[in-house]
This record gives structure tokens, sequence and C-alpha cells, in this order.
């Protein structure tokens, strides 16, 4: 039997254990790439009586692309020059 074990911390209201035996570790990962998971303090996989922190992995493959600043930069300079044409349009 393999499960995973996400802990998830609240702050000052504690934290909490997800522990699921039918969740995978693709859901585990599709659960934090949509927002359901956050503020993770770990991620344990038990299997066999061995557990393994795989923490760092799971996250790395949950990661959502970063966009470059420099990328958001110039869509938005894109925007605010249209915005600029349409505001001076001759009506």
């Amino acid at each position: 039997m393999q499960y995973f074990v996400v802990m998830i911390d609240y702050g000052r209201r504690g934290p909490e254990a997800v522990v699921d035996p039918e969740i995978t570790g693709h859901e585990v990962i599709a659960r934090i790439a949509s927002g359901e998971y956050e503020n993770i303090s770990f991620i344990h996989e038990i299997a066999d009586r061995a557990v393994e922190d795989v923490t760092e992995e799971i996250l790395a493959e949950a990661a959502l692309p970063e966009v470059a600043s420099a990328e958001a930069d110039l869509q938005a300079g894109c925007f605010d020059h249209a915005r600029d044409l349409r505001k001076h349009e001759a009506v």
C-alpha cells in the first residue's frame, strides 16, 4: 500500500495532515498546482512501512511556469498603448 501525507500549516489555526490512500502522486501535484494545497510544511510518501520525504520533488513538479518580468512588461506596454490609441481617437 502506498499513500501520501501532505502537512499543511494554517498558522495560528495549526497544522493539518491530509492523508487519503486514494490520492496518487499525480493528484497531489494537481492539487498543489490548482492552489487547493497551500502553505505546505512537508509531503511524505509512505510505502511498505517506509517513509520518504518527497516535498522538494513534488513541489518542483507542481511549480507553475514563471513568466519572465520582461515579457509581462512588454504585454502590459502593448495593452497601455492600445488603450491610449483608443482614448485619443476622433469621435
